[in-house]
């Protein structure tokens, strides 16, 4: 299952990420997408989490969450149409 997370703070790491998203299950990867020249955080990012049920817990439970002095959003990954 993907999973959008936005409203990051520009700190939060990969890292941060995978450990606030692991106590739901097993994370298979998280992406913070950044800007290309310069490298800062866009503030969103990806966790792909394989099981399903792990992946909507997750959501449920930390949508609209505190994180690092933010308060995330937390959804399902709607893919665009034309991308991978």
């Amino acid at each position: 299952m993907n999973i959008y997370v936005g409203n990051l703070p520009i700190t939060a790491t990969e890292a941060d990420l995978r450990n606030l998203f692991r106590e739901f299950g097993r994370v298979a990867s998280v992406k913070i997408l950044t800007d290309m020249e310069t490298g800062q955080s866009k503030g969103f990012g990806f966790v792909e989490m394989d099981d399903h049920t792990d992946g909507r817990r997750a959501i449920k439970k930390l949508n609209d969450m505190q994180f690092m002095d933010q308060v995330i959003q937390v959804s399902e990954a709607i893919p665009q149409p034309g991308k991978k």
